[in-house]
């Protein structure tokens, strides 16, 4: 090892030292590499075992590497959904003495999968609609806090399964900038770059037989403009109404809260007349469903699983066999976590725990115990839907926690100039 090796990293791990950082990235020995699916990326890109975890590498130039860590480490303080920085690696040298790239680090986001993946497993039709409405959601949240991401695509995102959608993750910040707040045609040009990467990327997939060839991908890609200027929208259009309409104000709380947030800060102002009340959102905090559930069980889940499982909870309150529909909220929280959910997340055997995330896995258990509900025309005990789900669903389901064998880089990839996409004036 090069005595020049420099290490920058907020959590360090002498066994970063063990690897083998003499040698290209590309040229690491299999038994240094997890056999996790990869993304397409500019750069070369593996993920390493340490220390009983998985890490993600990528070799960048140094100064490129230093700013990315940096810009990821402020939007994990931003609590922004975004892959961990681990540290830089730089001064590395080949045993001959030839420089080598750094090395950016991060933690691998577990039950995280690349778009290239999700598609070479058998999805539901609508899956590429799924992840837009998911990526559309990322990108408001990333500019409403001033973060100009400057290359948006399925690429640069990763993919986490909440209840029936997606959640979205940011996984490349290298083209990626903060500034107070963003412009229109700031905001604008990364949803025109998002669009025509979109578009370019879902084509690969119609080329590469992963996706139907009767697929209307330009319609796709305009759904994530449309998806993101409605929740744009939403989050921060001015609304006035009339001094006897005050119930709109609580309408419109409720609207935000039903879309997974809450209003920390509200702008209001009245004519001093009082026939006309204006309000403006000022802070708008992601989250709503999963830190009430956090608050109550300490489960700490996506947004949309965190919202079915405050349904089942609701539904175990008002259950009128408990007789208590008047007890605090806290205790019969705690009642149903260990009376109902854990039962059901322990009933998964050892080896199948991998599959998914335990809130996704007592999400489709719910879904399972419906659907025999239904069909069998009466009310099936949750202990027999978990265990038909278990054997009937999740023993056939992939492992999601470490989906080993896919190697989505070797998969057909057509390019997409993006260079050659207009600049959009800024307003």
């Amino acid at each position: 090892m090069a005595k020049s090796l420099q290490i920058v990293t907020a959590a360090p791990d002498p066994a970063l030292l063990d690897l083998p950082w003499h040698i290209p990235l590309a040229e690491w020995p299999a038994k240094t590499i997890a056999a996790l699916p990869r993304g397409i990326s500019r750069h070369v890109v593996r993920f390493v075992k340490l220390s009983g975890r998985v890490i993600a590498i990528k070799e960048i130039g140094e100064t490129v590497a230093h700013r990315e860590y940096a810009l990821l480490r402020a939007l994990d303080r931003m609590d922004v959904p975004s892959v961990e920085p681990v540290g830089v690696i730089t001064g590395r040298t080949s045993l001959e003495g030839e420089p080598l790239e750094a090395a950016l680090i991060t933690k691998h986001l577990q039950f995280s999968l690349p778009y290239r993946a999700l598609f070479s497993q058998v999805l539901r039709p609508d899956t590429a609609t799924r992840l837009i409405d998911a990526l559309a959601v990322l990108l408001v949240r990333l500019h409403l806090l001033g973060f100009y991401w400057g290359d948006v695509s399925l690429s640069n995102t990763l993919f986490r399964r909440d209840a029936e959608t997606f959640a979205a993750y940011l996984v490349d910040a290298e083209t990626g900038d903060l500034h107070d707040k963003l412009t229109v045609g700031q905001r604008r040009y990364d949803l025109e770059i998002a669009r025509t990467n979109i578009i370019g990327e879902l084509m690969d997939l119609v080329a590469g037989e992963l996706l139907d060839e009767e697929t209307d991908t330009v319609a796709i890609g305009d759904r994530l403009t449309t998806r993101y200027q409605d929740l744009w929208a939403a989050l921060t259009e001015e609304e006035s109404f009339g001094a006897g309409e005050r119930w709109r104000l609580a309408a419109r709380i409720e609207k935000l809260n039903a879309l997974g947030f809450d209003i920390a800060e509200l702008d209001m102002s009245e004519e001093r007349d009082g026939s006309t009340v204006r309000i403006k959102p000022k802070v708008v905090d992601a989250g709503h469903h999963s830190r009430r559930l956090l608050r109550l069980t300490g489960l700490d889940v996506q947004e949309h699983q965190a919202r079915r499982l405050l349904n089942d909870l609701d539904s175990y309150r008002a259950d009128p066999a408990r007789e208590a529909e008047d007890e605090d909220e806290e205790f019969v929280a705690h009642e149903w976590l260990t009376g109902v959910f854990e039962p059901a997340v322990r009933a998964v055997p050892r080896e199948l725990r991998g599959r998914l995330e335990p809130a996704q896995i007592f999400h489709e258990i719910l879904d399972h115990r419906w659907f025999l509900s239904e069909r069998q025309n009466r009310d099936v005990p949750m202990a027999e839907a978990t265990a038909t789900y278990i054997e009937a669903v999740l023993r056939h389901r992939p492992d999601e926690k470490a989906v080993l064998g896919v190697d989505t880089e070797a998969m057909p990839v057509l390019s997409v100039d993006t260079e050659a996409m207009p600049v959009l004036s800024e307003d």
